[in-house]
Parts: C-alpha cells; sequence; structure tokens
C-alpha cells in the first residue's frame, strides 16, 4: 500500500476504531498542556502529567515500557512540554533542547539538517521517534508546532528502542510526541514577527465529542515566511497537522498525520577550518552564495493503539510512514586562519520511503513476595532511499569570511553520481528486533529490578548511483541485554543504576569529508556495538526536583583517515549529569543542570591518537533558565536563560581548539482578558550581547566542520483564545 494511501487509512482508522490517550491539558491562560492524569502504569498511548511549573513532565516513554514516572525510571529523562515551547516561542526541536545541559546543537554534515550532541555523541534528526515509532521524522527539520511533548532519553537505548535506523543515538534519545485535543475547547490563533522580517501567522483548533469526551480532533496550520536575522537569508515553512484519538476504558487509540514544506534560501553554511580556526565573523552576517538553498518537503503519519484484554494483560501496535523529497544546491567553504576561503557547489537529490511499525504484549503477574511487570516487544523499519549528487570543480573559488563575494553559479560537471532528476535507489535498509524482559517489584514497589534482551538483525543494501547495480550489502544480528536496579528508601529519593548497550547499524562512508573524496565513498561498515554503565540519584520534593549520575559510554568509532572512512579505536566518555526542574518557590520556576565528560580515544591506528579527546565533544556544559512571575503586575512574567558551552578540539590530533561560549537569552510574556476573550503578548530576545562565536565543532564522525552562532535575534508574538 503506498503511503499516500496509508496515512488516509491511519486517519480513517481512528475515527472508525476509536480509542486514545486519556490525556488532558492544562491553561496558563489557556489549555494547552497534559494535565495531571491517572496514567497505566506502562501505557503506550496515554503521557504522565505535567511536573510543578508547567516546564517538564512527570516522566516519559520508556522504549519497550511504555509511559513511566521519573522516580521510577532506572535511566534520566526530561520531557519537555507544549506550555514550554509556546512561552520560549520555539520554532523547531532544535529551539526546545537548547534548554537542555547534556544536549547541544549542531548541523548534519554538508547540509542543513538539524543534529544533536546528548552525552557526547550525535543524534540525527532521522534517528528520533515520533510516538515511539522510528524513522517517519522529517529528516532536516522539525518544527515545533506539531508537539506535546519533546521527550529527551539520556543513555545508549538500543534494548529500550532497538537500533536507531540512521546510525546514531548512542548518547541518548529523542521521542516527539503529538499534540492531543484537551478537555477543553481550543480555537487559538497566533501572529508574530522575527528580526529579519519573518513573519508567523498559526492556528491551533482541538475539540472533544462524545458523552464524556471520548473523541478528540486536533489541527495546527502554521506560517513562516521572510528573511531571518541572518543577513539575506530567507525562510519559507509551511506546516499542516491533523491528530485524532478516542480513549476508552480498555482501549486507547490515537492517528496523526503531518506535512512541512521547508524552504531556506542563501543558508549560511558550515565552514571546514584548514588549520587553525579563523575568528568568528559578525553573528548576522552571511557568507553564502545566493544561488544555494535547501529544499525539503516530508508527508509522514503514525497510527497507535492499545487494549487491555484483562486487568493484567495489555497489547498495543503501531505503525507509520513517511514519503520525503529533498533537494539542495550548497557551497559549504573551507577557511584559513585569515577568513579566506575557498569552495566549491554541491547539488544533491534525496527521495525516501519509509515504513516502520512497532508492537508488544504487557502481562503483570505475582509470584510471592514479587511483583512481575512482563514486556515482549517487536519492532521494524523499512526505508528505500533514492539519491544523486553532482559537484562542480574541486579546484573551487575563492572568498571571504568577512567580505563574501558573489561568483557565477559553476557548473556540476566535474564529479556525477546518478540523475539529479530522476535519481536511483541507492540504499535499503531493514532493521527487524524483538525483545523480552522482566520489570521485578519487591517491598512495595521500594526496590524495582529489571532485567531484559533484545535480539537485532541489520540488513543493509547500497547501490551504485549511476547504473543502480549493488555495491555492497551487510547482513548481521546481535543480542543487547539490559539491567537496572532502583531503590527508593522513601518517597523523595530514587537511587538507580543500569548496565545497557547501544546497537549501531554500519554507517556508510561520505562522498567527501572537507571537500576531499573519500575513496570508499558509499562503502558500508559492520554494525558498532556500545556499552554503557550508570549510577544516579534523584530526588522529588513534589514542586521541585532533580537529579544526579555518573556514567560511562563507550563505542567502536569510526571516522576518515588517509582518505579512506575506516574504524578507528573506540571513543570512551566518562561524565557527571545534573539537573534541576519545577517550582522551588512560590512564582518562580527553574529549569537546568550541568554535565561534564571526560572523553578518550582509545585502541587507535599504531596508538596514534589513544588518549585524545574527540572531535566536538566540550568537556563542561551548563544551561539555567529562570522564570518569574511578577506579583505585582497579574500575568506578567519575567525570564532569563544562560547557556554555557566549553572547549571543545576541532581536529583528532588536539592541536586545534574551539573557545568556550555563552549565551544569554531574555524573555516577557504578559496574559489578561480582552473582550472575554484571552489574549498573550510574548517577546524574547535571544544572544543578548550579540556575541560572536562558533558554535558547534563537527557532529559527522571525523568531521570538524563549525557552525556559527545565533545572531542576536527579538522574536515577537501574540496569542487569542476564542
Amino acid at each position: 500500500m503506498g503511503y499516500r494511501n496509508f496515512a488516509l487509512a491511519s486517519a480513517a482508522a481512528a475515527a472508525l476504531l476509536g480509542a486514545s490517550p486519556a490525556w488532558a491539558q492544562a491553561a496558563n491562560p489557556a489549555p494547552t498542556s497534559v494535565s495531571e492524569v491517572v496514567v497505566t502504569a506502562g501505557s503506550q498511548v496515554e503521557l504522565t502529567g505535567d511536573y510543578a511549573g508547567g516546564q517538564v513532565a512527570r516522566g516519559g516513554r520508556v522504549g519497550m515500557f511504555g509511559a513511566m514516572d521519573l522516580m521510577d525510571t532506572p535511566f534520566v529523562i526530561t520531557s519537555y512540554t507544549s506550555e514550554l515551547m509556546l512561552n520560549q516561542q520555539a520554532r523547531s526541536v532544535a529551539d526546545v533542547l537548547q534548554n537542555d545541559p547534556s544536549v547541544r546543537v549542531a548541523k548534519g554534515f554538508g547540509n542543513f539538517q538539524e543534529l544533536y550532541v546528548i552525552r557526547g555523541f550525535p543524534v540525527y534528526s532521522d534517528d528520533m521517534t515520533y510516538n515511539g515509532v522510528y524513522g517517519i521524522l522529517p529528516r532536516q527539520y522539525v518544527a515545533a508546532e506539531f508537539l506535546e511533548r519533546v521527550e529527551v532519553f539520556h543513555g545508549a537505548n538500543a534494548f529500550l528502542n532497538g537500533a536507531a535506523p540512521g546510525g546514531s543515538a548512542v548518547g541518548g534519545a529523542f521521542n516527539l510526541v503529538p499534540k492531543r485535543a484537551p478537555d477543553a475547547p481550543l480555537t487559538r490563533f497566533t501572529a508574530g514577527w522575527e528580526t529579519g522580517g519573518s513573519l508567523l501567522t498559526a492556528a491551533d483548533v482541538a475539540r472533544r465529542f462524545g458523552p464524556d469526551g471520548d473523541f478528540g480532533v486536533r489541527g495546527n496550520l502554521v506560517r513562516r515566511s521572510g528573511e531571518t536575522s541572518v543577513k539575506d537569508q530567507g525562510r519559507e515553512l509551511t506546516v499542516a497537522a491533523l491528530g485524532l484519538d478516542y480513549r476508552g476504558d480498555r482501549a486507547r487509540f490515537s492517528a496523526d498525520v503531518g506535512y512541512q514544506d521547508h524552504h531556506i534560501k542563501a543558508p549560511r553554511p558550515s565552514v571546514t577550518p584548514l588549520g587553525e580556526i579563523p575568528a568568528p565573523p559578525e553573528a548576522s552576517s552571511n557568507f553564502a552564495q545566493p544561488w544555494t538553498f535547501t529544499d525539503e518537503r516530508q508527508l509522514f503519519g503514525v497510527a497507535r493503539g492499545e487494549a487491555d484484554i484483562t486487568d493484567d494483560l495489555s497489547v498495543w501496535a503501531a505503525v507509520g510512514g513517511r514519503d520525503g523529497r529533498e533537494k539542495n544546491v550548497l557551497s559549504n567553504p573551507s577557511a584559513f586562519a585569515d577568513g579566506t576561503t575557498t569552495a566549491y557547489r554541491f547539488d544533491n537529490r534525496r527521495e525516501d520511503t519509509v515504513i516502520s511499525a512497532d508492537a508488544g504484549v504487557r502481562f503483570n503477574l505475582t509470584t510471592g513476595p514479587v511483583d512481575h511487570r512482563l514486556v515482549g516487544a517487536g519492532q521494524a523499519v523499512k526505508l528505500k532511499s533514492k539519491n544523486a549528487y553532482a559537484f562542480s570543480s574541486f579546484a573551487g573559488f575563492p572568498g571571504s569570511l568577512y567580505t563574501p563575494t558573489v561568483v557565477a553559479r559553476p557548473a556540476t560537471d566535474f564529479f556525477i553520481g546518478g540523475v539529479l532528476n530522476d535519481p536511483l535507489v541507492t540504499e535499503r535498509t531493514r532493521n527487524t528486533s524483538f525483545a523480552l524482559a522482566d520489570m521485578m517489584s519487591f517491598l512495595d514497589d521500594r526496590v524495582l529490578f529489571t532485567a531484559g534482551v533484545r535480539w537485532q538483525e541489520i540488513y543493509t543494501r547500497t547501490f551504485d548511483y549511476n547504473d543502480g547495480s549493488e555495491n555492497s550489502r551487510y547482513k548481521s544480528d546481535a543480542w543487547t541485554p539490559a539491567f537496572a536496579l532502583v531503590v527508593k528508601p522513601n518517597e523523595r529519593i530514587s537511587v538507580f543504576g543500569n548496565y545497557s548497550q547501544a546497537l549501531i547499524p554500519g554507517q556508510t562512508a561520505p562522498d567527501t569529508v572537507g571537500g576531499v573524496p573519500v575513496l570508499n565513498a558509499g562503502t558500508v561498515l559492520a554494525p558498532f556495538r556500545g556499552k554503557q554503565y550508570e549510577l544516579g540519584m534523584k530526588v522529588d520534593y513534589g514542586t521541585f526536583g532533580g537529579s544526579l549520575s555518573a556514567f560511562q559510554v563507550s563505542l567502536p568509532s569510526a571516522f576518515v583517515q588517509d582518505n579512506l572512512f575506516q574504524s578507528n579505536g573506540k571513543q570512551r566518555h566518562r561524565g557527571l549529569e545534573l539537573s534541576a526542574y519545577g517550582q522551588p518557590v512560590e512564582n518562580v520556576r527553574l529549569l537546568g543542570g550541568a554535565t561534564y565528560i571526560d572523553p578518550k580515544m582509545t585502541r587507535t591506528a599504531d596508538g596514534a591518537l589513544d588518549g585524545n579527546a574527540p572531535i566536538g565533544v566540550p568537556e563542561f556544559t551548563a544551561n539555567l533558565d529562570l522564570e518569574w512571575d511578577v506579583p505585582a503586575v497579574a500575568g506578567l512574567t519575567l525570564e532569563g536563560r544562560a547557556i554555557y558551552t566549553g572547549e571543545q578540539w576541532a581536529n583528532a590530533t588536539n592541536t586545534v581548539e574551539l573557545k568556550s561560549w555563552t549565551r544569554f537569552d531574555l524573555g516577557v510574556r504578559y496574559a489578561f482578558e480582552a473582550a472575554d476573550q484571552a489574549l498573550t503578548l510574548r517577546a524574547r530576545v535571544e544572544n543578548v550581547a550579540d556575541k560572536d562565536y562558533w558554535a558547534s565543532a563537527g557532529g559527522y564522525p571525523g568531521a570538524n566542520y563549525l557552525v556559527l552562532g545565533t545572531p542576536r535575534t527579538f522574536i515577537v508574538s501574540a496569542s487569542v483564545d476564542f
């Protein structure tokens, strides 16, 4: 069945089968976020309620175990709410993750894919899950208006979720939860503006139907258009989403369909240093060629349901898909220390078709003094990808980061792979896995011990860009066990430890790195297996909570050396994480924390890089966000945020270092009523000091490209609820 038919069928199934999450939403000033609800332990559809202050939730999805309270979870989870996204005027997932002290945002290699680094390891945007299903989200960018929650899972997670199909998610995982209709009717219109002239118009409408409000419908339409705070960089974004759900006593079901059309004109590119790092240019400057652009169109959807067969036996199933189209004309420069550059043109096309599924069974039983939650689950992801590319001469054309000049669009007839207007299938992957686990409870749930194992098969085939013949294939399977313990000496403290593994599908050698062709481009490496050990403690004082954990994550590494992409040693990260959240005192909300990582390379070829830190992993990062409701003015809230990122190495030999940076953001909002309508005015300044800085180095294994930080950006909006 074609993807579009699948999407339509999913929407129809929601209306016919009817059963969805017992989700409700709370208002400030109008209902937008999930309220406190009684959640079936381990539900695959329902959400945990909001924590005090409404910025984060009381828990989140823990893979095959479903929704769990944060104090019962033997891992660190942070779930950011739609209320936080709305109040911070978040535009994408990257804006939301700027709040997490363990996550830093970078860009994909040679494109404008948002990329997230957690515990020092990258997570590609297409390795996030949507309502628990892999591979179906837009690859390059995900608009925040789709989302009810952004759930951040810290640590290796192959046992809980299966291996991420794109070959990342070693240090953590992200699950994006689609919006649901709240209990109260919602009709919200928002208009906004940001520096450069970009305009926002958005509509968010939701209703529930039936005697008990069992049926829900929520629709979102969003349009962003105009120039951004980066000079001459234009953006056109159209978003449409429809979510349907039904919630019953014994069954819950939801279906979501989304469409995203995103175009960036003259996107400011990343920069590869040729030796020492050049001084960062002005944060608002743009050294892109005006003929460059990136364009992506994505249609995607997911349907998920669960049913309680008995009080102790439940089953669930989910299926999702994506039909994606991308095309880019890019020119990413390499720069000398004085800012002079050389660049060439790179065009590419990509078409993806993805089908993904998740199913399982949960059974509760008691044996003597021990309660068991037995879970069996299976996942499958199938991808077909068509690709083509074309380069201009690698001799390139000269330029400058500080005084950019426009050049005529060079011909892309130097190095060609496939036909841009009709790309061939270049990759097929199929990941299949099955898992079994037992979560055992002792002493009235004061002690929880989990043991389980997942079997995973990874099958990858690559094909020639020009004639479609098979280049390589790899098929292998692996077992990934996990063990975890939670001890709760009292209601406020939870001590936890875990051992888990990450499984990374074989990475495909890129076409070029740093402007130099890779000799084994298209070759697929064997899968990598990573290991994690973690010990930590969580506290929950009702209105204020946090966690402290120590971890070690190790993973075989691969990068380009001597123009070959190959396995080269191991990457080991030892670290400490501290987080805090909630409402410690009346009218004050706090969100933040810090992460320290000691990253090391080991067992490298001939020991040449042993003891060095990998590229792009800062030792220390910290965040602090504070909100204050001004007592003297009802509805007025002030907010301030600081983001610090420490030094990070920009080459494998650790001779070139990226400086640390600190960014400050300020926000204010005022909620009031006018003519019996709820209105909220919001204003925000990102990078208040207009600091010029390189935000990150690399993201793709072995690459050290630099991404310039966000300039000072003013964002204002007004929302009215009818």
